[in-house]
Parts: structure tokens; C-alpha cells; sequence
């Protein structure tokens, strides 16, 4: 089979396109073929070796934790799944991935695919969608009625984001950029505004204070311990990026948030796109031999948006 893999760590340049051996399934796992993967930004940490002390991976690697397929082969002890059936997961990330061909995938990360998109943009749901559902409800306790400033709205994540805390009927304000303000709109923000600038003064936002602040962009530890202050009394600041504060004060609980592969909330978010509830949306497709220079463009910030990757 082809597949994109890096002999060791280091740049972009050390992604190749080549021939790889077709992996075989285990106990509890089964081979997807895959219909496409995509990039996320913890991809470029894996691959450099920044993250090899928490995510250490053998070489040659395969990249890609986002997957979507149709399942080509079971091992043993797998039930419930049969061979043709769709599907999506987010694969362990210090495992062989689905920039490939084929990918061996754990029987318990996966659900069922979309049947209202195409399978291979289902690919860019599993890793944005559940490390947004998580920030919102598992770590900040979101609830109707409340609310929430998605600071950096304008990503995969945050675009999930907004949308999952519409439906919850929080009040939702975005921050993005000025091209992203339609998309976010139409996914439910009911306030979008620049940037925070994070300048000496006090940082001040409209609609602040907000039980819920989620964190989405780079910021520096000094810049996101002042996002605490735009947190009402009680309420909850969780970071994607630098980690909060331990304890800011004024009841405020805080968390980073590390994304679990939980196939239940997987399934819940394909339930919701199959309603037409929750819109799955593709920057660019492009095929997989492109993933090298995918991860240039992003290392020097000229991807925008989700990019899914397709085998020939």
C-alpha cells in the first residue's frame, strides 16, 4: 500500500510518500481502508519530537489520528462491526496512523460514519468535534442559559465549538477574523468580535463577564491568566493551547484540555450531523501525497481551515 511516513523526527521534508507494508488487524482491532484523514496541529509536535516525552512513536511513523473508512478486515474478538460497514475514530496518537492506505484501528474507537456527507469529510469531525465537545461540557460544565466566549472561533475546533454551544442554548460570543464572521453566524454566534488584544491594559471584551471562556489560539501563560478575568465569578476558563492558571481566584475553575478518543461522544456527534444539526465543514481536499507540504503550509501559517486528505 502507499502511505506518508517520517524515518525520524525533524521537519516537513521528513514525510515521504511510499510504499508500506499493509497492516494486519490484532485481537480487538480491525484494518479500515481508508477514505480520508486530515491535519491537525499535534501532528507537527509528534513529528518533530517535541511531544516524544508524552507521545512517543516508533519509526517509520505514520501520521494521521482523524480516520475515516469502511472496514476491510476484523480481527479477532471484534462484535458489533461488520466488514463493509463506515466508519470514523480518533486512533491512539503514538500508534500508526491513516495517512495510508489501510490503518489497523481499535474496534472500541470507533462509530459509525455520516451518512449525510461524503465519507471522506467525515474524516474532519472526530479530533475537532470531541476535543470541542469535551472543553464545553466535560470540562467546563457549559449550561443553558449561560454564557460562553470561544476565543478563536475562526478553527475546525471553534467552529464545532460555537455550534455545540448554540445547541445548548448558551449565548455564544466568537472571537475570529473578519472572513470567518458568515460561517460563524450561520453556525449560531451571537456576538463575534476581533481579537483580544492583549496589550497593558486591563483585557476587556463586550459582553464580558462569561461563565464560560474557551481558549482555542497560542497565547502566552501571561495573556491566558488574563482571560481569567473575563470569567464571571464561578465560572470556567479551559485552554486548548497554554495551561490556566491553577487557581485565579473568585471561585473559577480551570483546565487544559487533552482530547480523549470516547466513542460514545463520537456517535453523538454523527447523530447530531446526520439531523442536519451539526455541519462538518472542509476547507480544502486534497490527496495524500500533498500532506508534506500540508504541514509546511501550516508550520509557517498559510493553512487555513480543516484540510482533508484522500489516498489514490
Amino acid at each position: 500500500m502507499k502511505a506518508v511516513r517520517y524515518h525520524q523526527y525533524g521537519g516537513s521534508d521528513v514525510l515521504v510518500y511510499e510504499e508500506a507494508e499493509r497492516p494486519t488487524p490484532s485481537e480487538g482491532q480491525v484494518l479500515v481502508e481508508v477514505a480520508g484523514t486530515t491535519f491537525n496541529p499535534v501532528d507537527i509536535g509528534i513529528r518533530t519530537g517535541a511531544l516524544r516525552e508524552v507521545f512517543a512513536v516508533e519509526c517509520p511513523h505514520i501520521p494521521g489520528i482523524d480516520v475515516a473508512g469502511t472496514i476491510a478486515e476484523l480481527g479477532d474478538g471484534v462484535d458489533g462491526w461488520r466488514v463493509g460497514d463506515a466508519v470514523v475514530a480518533f486512533l491512539p496518537m503514538n500508534a500508526d496512523g491513516a495517512a495510508a492506505d489501510y490503518v489497523v484501528a481499535p474496534a472500541d474507537t470507533l462509530a459509525t460514519a455520516p451518512r449525510t456527507v461524503e465519507l471522506a469529510d467525515a474524516a474532519a469531525l472526530p479530533v475537532g468535534g470531541l476535543t470541542a465537545w469535551q472543553a464545553l461540557f466535560d470540562l467546563a460544565s457549559l449550561r443553558a442559559g449561560q454564557t460562553t466566549l470561544i476565543n478563536g472561533a475562526g478553527g475546525a475546533v471553534g467552529g464545532y465549538a460555537v455550534q455545540l454551544a448554540h445547541q445548548a442554548a448558551a449565548r455564544v460570543t466568537a472571537t475570529a477574523s473578519h472572513r470567518h464572521a458568515a460561517r460563524l453566524r450561520r453556525d449560531g454566534a451571537d456576538r463575534i468580535i476581533g481579537y483580544l488584544d492583549h496589550g497593558n491594559d486591563p483585557l476587556t471584551a463586550e459582553g464580558a463577564p462569561f461563565d464560560v471562556v474557551v481558549n482555542l489560539v497560542a497565547t502566552t501563560p501571561e495573556e491566558t491568566a488574563a482571560l481569567a478575568d473575563l470569567v464571571a465569578d464561578g465560572g470556567a476558563l479551559v485552554s486548548t493551547t497554554t495551561p490556566p492558571p491553577e487557581d485565579p481566584g473568585r471561585g473559577i475553575r480551570t483546565a487544559r484540555v487533552f482530547v480523549l478518543s470516547r466513542a460514545d461522544q463520537l456517535a453523538e456527534l454523527v447523530t447530531r450531523v446526520d439531523r442536519g444539526e451539526l455541519r462538518i465543514d472542509v476547507a480544502a481536499r486534497r490527496p495524500l501525497s500533498d500532506l508534506p507540504a500540508v504541514h509546511d503550509e501550516a508550520a509557517t501559517g498559510r493553512l487555513a481551515g480543516k484540510t482533508v486528505l484522500t489516498p489514490a
